[in-house]
């Protein structure tokens, strides 16, 4: 039996799962499940115990304690349903990451009952689960995180939300499907190997200023694939947040990333040495564009130019590209 086939035969993909309707979903009756946790049965069966012994014996305070005791279970289980009913779901935001790294995906979970919610609990399938309480007709924002593999699009599936709110007795779930996805570039490759002069790149005669040791010229913020070495550790110990002291030095060439000039066969390890390239290209802000094949972005150095082609290495022979 394959992977995929095990994971559609299991109970859990059969139950109920609230759809996203404007942009949200919405957890109705129809959503919500509720089964006992193992202090609920515990519980049921200490409450089983004692309704025998008060018959066997006679004992009128037996049997008050016992139905007291009942009658607060069935309050808690209640209240415990009551705690995600009518609760609404919406995307808020999503960043990119790199393969490897967790995705977090920010979702805005709100009261629509007028009444505080306590321990709402969310997470993807198999993901670290966040939990909050949400205030009286207020809306909360859970990051949820999915960890990525592969770049491309990701796509973490339905968030399962829970509650054991409040004796514990009772595990209260529902599961809700809204569009999500995010965008994994490809993972930087751990060489420091030198981007290549390409052929043509005396002939275009793009000039820009580079990054070099000569004079500083400010900081910026830390990026991944940055060295150690140029950390201003004076600087960021003012909570800031990690700079990094950025030097300009001579002027030269505008960089050529180019598929063809990388120095492996395989598509993957190209794209990751191409991914490396870039960011330190843009990290310098020097001007670079990107050769693949069939394909030509001219340089630049601005942000948006950085995501076009990391989306572009994300993306390249994807069927969804």
């Amino acid at each position: 039996m394959t992977e995929g086939l095990r994971e559609k035969l299991q109970w859990r993909n059969w139950l109920r799962t609230a759809s996203s309707s404007n942009g949200a979903s919405v957890l109705t009756r129809r959503h919500i499940y509720i089964l006992p946790t193992r202090f609920g049965i515990g519980f049921g069966t200490i409450l089983l115990a004692m309704l025998i012994g008060s018959i066997n014996y006679s004992l009128s305070l037996g049997f008050a304690m016992t139905f007291l005791l009942a009658g607060a279970g069935n309050i808690a289980m209640l209240h415990t349903w009551r705690n995600l009913f009518q609760l609404r779901l919406r995307p808020l935001s999503v960043k990119t990451v790199y393969a490897g790294q967790d995705a977090l995906f920010e979702i805005g979970i709100a009261d629509t009952r007028h009444r505080k919610r306590f321990s709402i609990c969310a997470s993807f399938r198999d993901a670290e689960k966040v939990v909050h309480d949400i205030p009286e007709s207020s809306e909360v924002a859970f990051e949820l995180a999915s960890p990525s593999v592969a770049r491309g699009w990701l796509i973490p599936g339905r968030i399962t939300i829970h509650t054991e709110f409040p004796l514990n007795l009772f595990h209260v779930w529902s599961y809700a499907s809204m569009d999500l996805k995010c965008l994994v570039y490809p993972h930087p490759s751990d060489l420091n190997l030198p981007i290549p002069p390409s052929p043509s790149e005396g002939e275009l005669g793009y000039e820009a200023k580079s990054v070099g040791d000569e004079d500083f010229n400010g900081h910026r913020t830390y990026q991944m694939g940055d060295s150690p070495k140029k950390v201003d550790w004076k600087a960021s110990s003012k909570e800031q947040g990690l700079l990094v002291k950025v030097f300009e030095g001579t002027s030269k060439s505008t960089l050529w990333i180019d598929w063809f000039q990388v120095p492996f066969h395989d598509s993957e390890q190209r794209l990751s040495q191409m991914t490396r390239w870039i960011i330190d290209a843009h990290c310098a802000r020097t001007p670079y564009g990107m050769k693949l094949p069939g394909l030509e972005i001219p340089p630049d150095d601005s942000d948006s130019h950085f995501h076009q082609c990391m989306r572009t290495l994300a993306l390249w022979g994807k069927n969804d590209q």
